[in-house]
């Protein structure tokens, strides 16, 4: 299918308030793409980012465009099936891409969220930079890549992602900022979205600790500076979206999980809104 520019590239950043709030359906696993709309229309989030996975409805682009009708939720970006669980999804690593930003030209998304390419993947691995690239100037939309970290095993790190987990170096346009993945790599993600300034584009609202784990905690239940980094993004400007990508399984009690969202956009907004007093502190930590 030619891929036809949609003109997303530029927008103008935002900055406070503005910037948008969007959920990510991984927020409501092991519920469906479905109920990941409907939490978000009921908590009054800004819109909803799909992850493509196995469920039939994260890929079928005509049922995306009824639920977000339905909802009044618009589908802000689509997160290509580029990880582990997902690696048997619409079949080899550019595939994933080229229908990742595909879809998103169907459901008006103006972001695919996509992970560096693992060691293996060979020569999608060594021209992965240079063909996103290519892909957005074909199709205007932005591929974002995640910061990812370092796998740990026996006190040794294995080098799992070429040419690099860490997006600050390498020679991406758009970079999407993961505070659970910070938190395991053992960076702070307010010296690297200082240093990543406009490349940022998307940002996964999430928390974690050095444990290991890729935990996903509600913004502000980890080490991360969380709060800091949202206050620096409402000074300094977004041309993008903050999503919520935390994890909700296993709860107590019923209602639980939507109480978590909504404490995860409550924070959000609490920190994206600039007033006079908002203070440039930027050692402060969540």
């Amino acid at each position: 299918m030619p891929l036809i520019s949609t003109g997303h590239l530029a927008p103008a950043p935002r900055f406070g308030a503005d910037i948008p709030v969007t959920l990510s359906s991984s927020s409501v696993f092991p519920l469906g793409t479905q109920d990941a709309f409907a939490t978000a229309q009921d908590l009054g989030y800004d819109g909803v980012e799909v992850m493509v996975t196995h469920n039939g409805w994260s890929q079928d682009a005509d049922r995306l465009r009824t639920l977000a009708e339905r909802t009044g939720m618009r589908i802000d970006s689509i997160h290509a099936p580029t990880l582990l669980f997902t690696q048997q999804v619409w079949g080899s690593a550019w595939t994933k891409i080229r229908r990742s930003v595909e879809m998103a030209q169907a459901v008006g998304a103006a972001t695919v969220v996509a992970h560096p390419p693992f060691r293996w993947q060979g020569t999608y691995a060594e021209r992965f930079a240079e063909g996103i690239a290519d892909l957005m100037a074909e199709s205007g939309v932005v591929i974002a890549v995640e910061n990812m970290y370092p796998w740990r095993a026996y006190g040794r790190e294995t080098k799992m992602y070429l040419p690099h987990w860490d997006p600050v170096p390498e020679p991406y346009e758009h970079v999407c900022w993961d505070f659970s993945h910070a938190a395991i790599a053992r960076e702070d993600s307010l010296a690297a979205l200082t240093a990543l300034g406009p490349r940022v584009r998307h940002v996964h609202l999430t928390d974690g600790t050095d444990s290991h784990k890729d935990e996903h905690l509600i913004p502000g239940e980890g080490t991360q500076p969380v709060a800091a980094s949202l206050r620096h993004l409402a000074r300094t400007g977004l041309a993008g979206t903050v999503c919520v990508e935390v994890g909700t399984r296993g709860m107590d009690y019923a209602g639980q999980r939507e109480e978590r969202l909504a404490a995860s956009l409550a924070f959000a907004r609490t920190h994206l809104t600039l007033d006079d007093e908002t203070t440039d502190d930027e050692g402060a930590r969540s």
